[in-house]
């Protein structure tokens, strides 16, 4: 299977919500659109940072996420 996007947003929650889903033990990639568009010399603000993960491992992740998105 591949990556799915769960999130995009600001790099704080993105931060948040991969710490909750690491701790469920769903392994995530993030993905940092802002440190690559300074270092590419282009500049991006909105949902700039973006969390993926296993999309086999979307029925473990959904509460999680359901979980931390109605505590933002």
């Amino acid at each position: 299977m591949g990556l799915m996007k769960v999130f995009s947003g600001s790099e704080i929650l993105a931060i948040a919500l991969q710490e909750r889903l690491q701790e469920a033990g769903v392994e995530t990639v993030k993905k940092d659109n802002i440190q690559s568009a300074r270092l590419g010399g282009f500049g991006q603000t909105d949902l700039a940072v973006e969390v993926f993960i296993q999309e086999t491992d979307f029925a473990k992740a959904n509460p999680v996420i359901e979980d931390f998105r109605m505590s933002i």
